[in-house]
């Protein structure tokens, strides 16, 4: 068993993965253009299946020319919070193999799976480098591609906003006090030896 971060786990495990957590009060800070890249440079050694790569990392730094069309591509809730962090983070994913638009492309199976395994590195990094990141799908999707020039046979999946830290008391007074750590349903709800129980 492990405690961190007004968590605890059923079984040990490195803290890391209980004091990662995914607010919404960041502190208006910018953030460097290369402590973004090392986020995103974790991120693309994840796991993929035939090393087909299918994520996409598509983003704006607060400040930037580009911000405001990042943000708008936000639901208004979403916007409200993510105003004041330091970057904005679109994950796509490749839906097929082979060169686009050719004959030849095959479907990836795990395309989304895949990115969603680097946008966890991601998180993990952000952490790791003092930023936090929380991803999120109140996201205009069908607004996304035409925006930021993301092509057929590619597939939005996330935003995510990073930034350091902030005070929670920025926040609406019903986010306030949601401002916490994330529990997890127990593991034997979500673990099953030898076959699946529906719960």
């Amino acid at each position: 068993m492990t405690s961190s971060n007004s968590r605890e786990s059923n079984y040990p495990i490195e803290p890391l993965f209980l004091d990662r957590w995914s607010p919404r009060a960041f502190s208006n800070e910018t953030m460097p253009e290369a402590d973004l890249l090392t986020i995103l440079e974790a991120g693309h050694w994840a796991a993929s299946s035939y090393n087909h790569q299918p994520w996409r990392f598509v983003y704006a730094l607060r400040g930037s020319e580009q911000w405001d069309t990042f943000m708008s591509l936000l639901i208004d809730f979403n916007q409200g919070w993510v105003k004041s962090a330091a970057a904005l983070l679109f994950i796509v994913s490749r839906t097929h193999s082979g060169e686009l638009g050719s004959d030849d492309q095959k479907p990836i199976y795990s395309h989304s799976f895949d990115a969603g395994t680097a946008s966890g590195y991601v998180a993990l990094q952000a952490h790791l480098s003092g930023y936090a990141a929380h991803g999120m799908t109140g996201v205009h999707f069908d607004k996304v591609p035409g925006a930021l020039g993301i092509p057929d046979g590619f597939r939005v999946e996330c935003a995510v906003a990073i930034g350091k830290i902030g005070d929670k008391s920025q926040l609406p007074e019903g986010l306030r006090e949601r401002e916490v750590p994330s529990p997890r349903k127990p593991l034997s709800e979500v673990a099953f030896n030898g076959k699946f129980v529906a719960k």
